[in-house]
């Protein structure tokens, strides 16, 4: 089977291949936004609630999609780039195995640790029980999640990215229906409030999943269903391997997110509830910079695995620093502008006021999310993710040194606190960038032209003309 990636101009695939992955993340974003409105007129307790469990939640759905994800749609792009379509489904298959075993894990590990984590991460009272209502039925169903975003990250590794965005519009649009009845309740189904939230993120995920399944049922080419094969130990190692790489991007990004949440929890619920609306739109710019990040994995996979490593560099490139551009817009106009997001979900001015903090300092640092981001998921199709890691870890490493120094104020600072997280997503970017330019992404030089050895001959330099 003949990949078209390779036998396209670059620039005509990712024109073809780009709208539809921007739209597909875009449609998933929406599930966000419709239930942060529904969350918003439970009031700010609710809000607050859902704050403490959202790490959690986006480390589900990053490990599912972007972290292991990337990893299959990676490893698939190589297969087909290398004109083994046997392989490829090899991968498939260990993406479903791997989807139900790590997703059912991560779930049963949410629901024994939940309530520990979110007294951590400073809930207390109303907010910690609301959170423990949401959080029980999510990851109680979480593997259909799981499962979901695997099945589509082998669509997404074959540039079948029309497929995926029709998956994704089956999942939101069941959630907007199952929101708009369940939260609030229609006719004779009564108001379920946070229960009614969690049961339609659920259901969604769910439709979604049997809709991929009915689609690849029939296939006779990559990716199928063959749930009934077992994954060779030969596939299994190099997925476990940059799966486990990848994850720990994911996992220290959390990390990040639940140490900022913590410091702000200390701060009080107006802090907690603005500071989780502002978050809201960072996390939203996940999914958006993934629909450049999830394209730049099937190309560039596809032209590793053919031999052509410079030339997927280059791609790679282009598309992050395009990223940062957009992604960056966003951050400086609601830096300016922040009525923009947070008059989506709350008329509270006490939350009002702390979002529009939260967006006047770190919205203008995005485009530098943006590039570090993108550069992590073309790193996927490149295999070279020690570098993004590297980086993820020292964001980290800021957020957490700041938050000691912050923490030990007799009046903490919320604001001190937001310029850290600007100061850490700065960093972030600048230190993958640069460490990719020098290190596994360095433009290697052709080999010097040996010198002419035959006696009684000398070679004529040569000069520009």
């Amino acid at each position: 089977m003949s990949n078209p990636i390779l036998t396209t101009p670059p620039l005509r695939t990712m024109a073809r291949l780009v709208p539809p992955s921007v739209a597909s993340t875009l449609v998933q974003s929406l599930i966000l936004l419709v239930e942060a409105y529904w969350l918003g007129a439970l009031g700010t307790h609710a809000l607050a609630a859902v704050a403490l469990v959202f790490p959690a939640y986006m480390l589900a759905n990053m490990l599912a999609s972007g972290a292991i994800g990337g990893a299959v749609s990676g490893a698939f792009a190589r297969a087909l780039g290398a004109g083994r379509p046997d392989r490829a489904q090899e991968v498939v298959n260990a993406a479903w195995m791997i989807a139900f075993v790590v997703g059912t894990a991560f779930g049963a590990a949410m629901l024994a640790g939940g309530e520990a984590l979110f007294h951590l991460l400073g809930g207390r009272g109303e907010i910690l029980a609301g959170a423990l209502e949401y959080s029980r039925i999510v990851f109680a169903g979480i593997v259909v999640l799981w499962l979901f975003n695997q099945l589509g990250a082998c669509l997404r590794g074959a540039g079948e990215m029309r497929a995926q965005l029709a998956g994704m519009l089956v999942v939101t649009s069941c959630h907007f229906v199952a929101a708009a009845v369940l939260i609030p309740g229609r006719g004779p189904v009564p108001a379920l409030g946070l229960a009614g939230a969690a049961i339609a993120i659920v259901l969604a995920y769910a439709c979604g999943l049997l809709y991929l399944l009915l689609l690849i049922g029939r296939r006779a080419h990559p990716p199928r269903l063959q749930a009934w094969r077992m994954p060779s130990a030969a596939m299994l190692r190099p997925l476990a391997r940059m799966g486990a790489m990848a994850s720990s991007q994911s996992v220290l990004t959390i990390l990040y997110s639940m140490i900022a949440t913590g410091l702000i929890a200390r701060m009080g619920t107006d802090w907690l509830a603005g500071y989780g609306v502002g978050l809201r739109l960072e996390l939203l710019m996940i999914p958006v910079i993934f629909g450049m990040g999830g394209t730049l994995i099937a190309i560039c996979g596809a032209f590793v695995g053919a031999g052509q490593r410079e030339r997927a560099v280059r791609i790679a490139w282009g598309g992050a620093f395009a990223t940062a551009v957009f992604v960056g817009a966003i951050g400086l106009l609601l830096a300016w502008q922040p009525q923009f997001w947070f008059g989506l979900f709350t008329d509270d001015p006490a939350v009002a006021a702390a979002c529009a903090a939260y967006l006047r300092i770190v919205g203008p640092c995005y485009a530098f999310f943006g590039l570090g981001l993108c550069l992590y998921f073309a790193s996927q199709g490149l295999d070279s993710l020690a570098v993004p890691v590297a980086g993820t870890l020292l964001r980290v490493a800021i957020m957490a040194i700041g938050a000691i120094l912050i923490g030990s104020m007799a009046d903490p600072s919320p604001r001190a606190a937001f310029a850290t997280m600007a100061v850490a997503m700065v960093v972030y970017g600048i230190t993958i960038a640069g460490g990719l330019a020098l290190g596994p992404w360095r433009r290697r030089q052709p080999p010097a032209a040996a010198p002419d050895a035959t006696p009684g001959r000398q070679s004529t330099p040569q000069h520009p003309s």
